[in-house]
């Protein structure tokens, strides 16, 4: 009798559960989130990379040394789903490489969380089409801690695994120097100051390979710093003051005259690390 009895409300049992597992392999069968793929279009009066102005030729091939040199810019990032992996591709007009008037970036990654931190780990090629010294590639690795009421800082580091770094070392016009294991360390900080403006501050720091600094280049440090305004629906307008010190060590020639033997004369100098005045309106798709 008790066996039967114990029988009886295991069925019970198992019918009252039927519904909840029934719930759950549908659950399980469901398909995984869809990818994400979203985009970006820019428009900004100076491009500059880890502090140095991107858009250097003028006139006769001479450096060009002004506030107001426009780039557009704009890519797609694709995330696979939850898995945390994704790639994309990052591009800009450029004027600093003889023939060359475009960067495409290139990288792949993996994002995962791993206590308070969100990690960040992955590659990026730097390409420029039309002049292949420039290329670079790195491997990099960063992390961000964020509080609602503090705000979000992230730490980064950035290592190259190419031949040369973007074309210091001049190692495909045959230097024969070699720019790898050049480092770039980044600490960035962001926060909602007020409703709709974001505070930005990163200051970076160049580790050049030996090679390189045997050329007479020095390790640098930059920084960027500003506000955004976000007018909603993936528009934003940013101002930020950017810019490296050691601009000595990367000083270029600008404004040269020539005479009829085509010497120069009245030349100034200018470093791409130049402080500048950047605003930057930003359109995420």
């Amino acid at each position: 009798m008790m066996y039967r009895k114990s029988v009886q409300i295991l069925a019970l049992g198992t019918l009252a559960a039927l519904p909840m597992l029934a719930s759950a392999q549908a659950a399980a069968a469901d398909p995984a989130p869809a990818p994400n793929l979203t985009g970006n279009v820019a428009i900004t009066t100076n491009y500059k990379f880890r502090g140095q102005d991107q858009d250097m030729i003028g006139k006769n091939d001479y450096a060009k040394d002004s506030y107001v040199k426009p780039a557009i810019q704009g890519g797609i990032d694709y995330a696979f789903g939850s898995s945390g992996f994704y790639v994309g591709n990052w591009n800009s007009s450029v004027n600093w490489l003889p023939g060359n008037s475009v960067e495409m970036d290139f990288y792949g990654g993996y994002k995962f969380k791993g206590g308070p931190i969100d990690w960040d780990v992955g590659v990026l090629t730097y390409v420029y089409p039309g002049n292949t010294a420039g290329n670079t590639t790195e491997i990099y690795g960063a992390g961000t801690w964020a509080d609602e009421a503090i705000g979000a800082f992230t730490a980064k580091y950035s290592w190259t695994v190419s031949k040369d770094y973007f074309n210091y070392a001049g190692n495909k016009g045959g230097s024969g120097l070699d720019g790898t294991n050049t480092g770039y360390l980044n600490f960035a900080y962001t926060k909602e100051i007020i409703p709709k403006v974001i505070f930005k501050a990163a200051v970076g720091y160049t580790f050049f390979s030996s090679d390189i600094k045997s050329l007479g280049y020095k390790d640098y440090l930059d920084y960027n710093v500003g506000a955004a305004y976000d007018f909603g629906s993936g528009l934003t307008l940013g101002g930020y003051i950017q810019g490296g010190n050691e601009q000595s060590a990367f000083n270029v020639l600008s404004n040269p005259g020539v005479d009829i033997n085509g010497t120069t004369f009245g030349a100034t100098t200018f470093s791409p690390n130049k402080t500048r005045f950047i605003l930057t309106l930003t359109k995420t798709l």
